[in-house]
């Protein structure tokens, strides 16, 4: 097993205030859960990142906050982290496949699960990150985790401010909020904000320096109506333009690419949501919400990551065209070159209605002991799939409707004044119909068509108890669930068309407390899950004899897998000027009698680690306050080395970013100095391999990656009124 070296700990320990959670006690409540509570009081492991730890990171987008949370991780493959994985369990992509993700995304109570470019987070109030099956509360989506987002809520008193960024790289964001009462018991609030950058790839083809360019634009309009002393009215309605570019694979893995027809990662979202809540009287409290969203993306890129037929060869003395000068050195024989173009449109319309009932001061049951809440949830999705690729004979096109209905319900049973049993169970009818026209594109090819329907169980038990006044202790049992389902592929064999449904069963033990008065908390978890049926996501190349690439990706399902490890958060308010918060993470995966059949033979994956599951990832930062109004914040984060993908294994480096911002304050104004990865460390955020795309060595089989974000420097403005 591989440990965090003991010296990088020493040195990050004292920079460790990260997560200045305490600061303001408001982004202390976790909204997620069928009750508001405080983040030391949920007995499950949460991470809640605050407004002030966003800013402070100068994050635009979800992915720039994740190292945060302990055993969270993301892949790219895309302009934007967009899939998660939480304890080493999510999705890495998506190509022709539907995705059933097992990591849920929720924004205003809007469900965005694999939606994730529309998550940026300017006038976001908190992020949530849920650790574990959330069986009883979220159902399918959550087999892992949920990670929630807030934005800022309406206030009474009339309030806004205006923002401003500019950094390297061509990089630039405004944006400005506007919150106050549209008259005596109705609030409102708007915001808005665009981000521009050129991003970090140089075409050198094409002579641009924009071709992996970010260009966001979101807008966000709340209301709240206090109908009457027992009712309120929430509406949120939420739009997203994301029109990113999309060009980061290089044949020599770095920021240098050959494209002739750089691709595009756009997604446009039009959402809302309308929660109506009621007390109904003393005993029981109604809450509804309709959510919608329709929402348009495009992924698309040059596959071969460079040009016609390769003339740019003839530039490099060691590969030369025919006629060969050997004076000139060792050459080739001539290369024929391909080249290839992939686009996906995809739509994704979802729909969903929420009603739930919750106990009062007066409707709890059993002598008053236990809270209880039920609740039905049904969810309605549509996704449409055009593909357009180089070497397909037309448009293939695929439709996929799921209709999902769940009822749930969980207690909560006070045993003694400091003891509590929770327990809960959540029933799913989960369908799929899905069909597609791959016969018309190939004769020889079979249309795809499914339509599934099974029923899903999934829960969870808790047992807490207060250890003391200032350590809560608790012990849970929960199962999730993930739908199982059809590869629509149409060039997947039978023996891998269809997979089964996975459940995980998960132990977790955990402690919070409070010390030194209050100045230091902690939480502390262990876990244990057990991955039944598994399903692993395999892709593997075929090369053609045109030197062309065509993946064979797929789900399957391997017998069983092992995830486990520990998760330490700490926030310590050492002083009145100095504030130190640290997490740690250790995570330890395995497959168990896992194998899988490719065109090379099979291949046996006992025992192996899983994808993106870094063995250990730690954060840790120091805020110092110089004066009143100038503050130093110093972080650092640190990630081991990973697997890619399940199907080959090749691995990510293990890393160490180091950032820090520099902020004065003054009165309504707020100007700040920020820098991320200031050494400029070399990451990697997605990776492939087990295949070749390179002719200077005859398309042999090599690693490729993606890179992370290189040095940013951001100088920031922001005026309150």
């Amino acid at each position: 097993m591989k440990k965090t070296p003991l010296s990088l700990l020493v040195l990050l320990a004292p920079l460790s205030a990260l997560a200045a959670d305490d600061v303001t006690l408001s982004t202390q409540t976790v909204q997620a859960d069928f009750r508001k509570t405080d983040v030391q009081q949920i007995p499950e492991a949460v991470t809640l990142v605050g407004s002030e730890q966003i800013e402070a990171r100068s994050a635009q987008h979800l992915d720039q906050i994740l190292s945060f949370a302990p055993n969270v991780n993301f892949a790219s493959g895309t302009s934007r982290g967009r899939y998660f994985q939480i304890r080493g369990i999510g999705e890495r992509s998506q190509f022709v496949d539907p995705v059933n993700p097992s990591v849920g995304l929720v924004i205003d109570g809007i469900d965005m699960t694999g939606l994730g470019a529309a998550a940026t987070l300017f006038d976001v109030q908190q992020v949530e990150i849920l650790r574990g099956p959330q069986g009883t509360r979220f159902g399918a989506n959550a087999l892992a985790g949920m990670i929630n987002i807030r934005s800022n809520d309406p206030t009474q008193n009339n309030e806004g401010y205006i923002s401003a960024k500019a950094g390297n790289y061509s990089s630039y964001g405004l944006g400005a909020a506007l919150s106050g009462s549209l008259s005596d018991n109705l609030q409102g609030r708007i915001a808005m904000h665009g981000f521009e950058s050129d991003g970090y790839i140089d075409n050198e083809f094409l002579n641009r320096d924009d071709t992996n360019n970010q260009d966001e634009k979101i807008a966000r309009a709340k209301l709240h109506w206090q109908l009457s002393e027992r009712s309120e009215l929430n509406l949120t309605y939420l739009y997203a333009d994301i029109d990113n570019g999309y060009d980061a694979y290089s044949l020599d893995n770095n920021r240098t690419t050959l494209s002739n027809r750089p691709g595009k990662d756009t997604q446009d979202t039009n959402a809302f949501a309308l929660a109506y809540n009621r007390e109904l009287n003393s005993a029981v409290r109604f809450e509804s919400e309709i959510t919608g969203s329709w929402n348009k993306a495009e992924y698309s890129y040059d596959e071969d990551w460079a040009y016609g037929e390769y003339i740019w060869l003839s530039d490099d003395p060691v590969y030369q065209p025919d006629p060969c000068d050997t004076t000139q050195g060792p050459c080739l024989a001539p290369v024929d070159g391909y080249s290839s173009f992939d686009q996906y449109l995809r739509s994704f319309d979802r729909n969903s209605i929420g009603l739930r009932f919750l106990s009062g001061t007066d409707g709890r049951l059993f002598s008053d002991s236990t809270d209880w809440v039920a609740g039905i949830y049904m969810m309605q999705r549509e996704e449409t799939l055009k593909r357009n690729y180089t070497y397909n004979n037309g448009q293939y096109q695929s439709d996929l409707t799921v209709d999902s209905v769940s009822a749930y319900a969980e207690l909560s049973t006070a045993f003694t004044p400091s003891t509590t049993l929770t327990y809960g169970v959540r029933a799913e009818n989960w369908k799929n119909d899905f069909s597609d026209n791959a016969n018309t594109l190939d004769a020889a090819k079979n249309d795809v068509a499914s339509d599934t329907n099974e029923t899903l169980w999934g829960g969870k038990v808790t047992l807490e108890t207060l250890l003391g006044v200032d350590h809560l202790g608790y012990i849970s049992l929960a199962r999730g669930y993930k739908a199982g389902g059809v590869n629509t592929d149409p060039d997947i064999s039978e023996a891998n068309r269809t997979f089964d449904t996975e459940f995980n069963n998960t132990v977790e033990l955990g402690l919070k407390s409070s010390l030194a008065d209050n100045a230091l908390k902690t939480r502390l978890a262990v876990f244990y899950i057990q991955r039944k049926n598994q399903q692993v996501k395999s892709s593997y190349a075929v090369q053609k004899p045109d030197n062309s690439i065509t993946f064979q990706d797929y789900l399957a399902n391997a017998a069983e897998g092992r995830n486990y490890g520990l998760e330490l958060e700490s926030d310590w308010a050492i002083s009145e000027r100095l504030n130190w918060v640290f997490s740690y993470g250790l995570l330890r995966t395995e497959f168990s009698d896992y194998s899988y059949q490719t065109a090379a033979g099979e291949f046996n994956k006992d025992g192996r680690a899983q994808a993106h599951a870094p063995e250990y990832s730690l954060a840790t930062a120091l805020i110092y306050a110089l004066t009143d109004t100038l503050s130093l914040r110093a972080e650092s984060e640190a990630k081991d080395e990973f697997y890619f993908s399940d199907s080959h294994d090749e691995k990510a480096r293990a890393s160490v970013l180091w950032h820090a911002r520099l902020s004065y304050q003054q009165g309504p104004l707020d100007l700040a100095l920020a820098g991320r990865n200031l050494t400029n460390r070399e990451t990697d955020v997605r990776g492939f391999g087990g295949f070749g795309n390179d002719p200077r060595n005859g398309y042999a089989e090599n690693a490729y990656r993606q890179l992370g974000e290189p040095r940013l420097v951001m100088l920031e403005a922001k005026y309150s009124f």
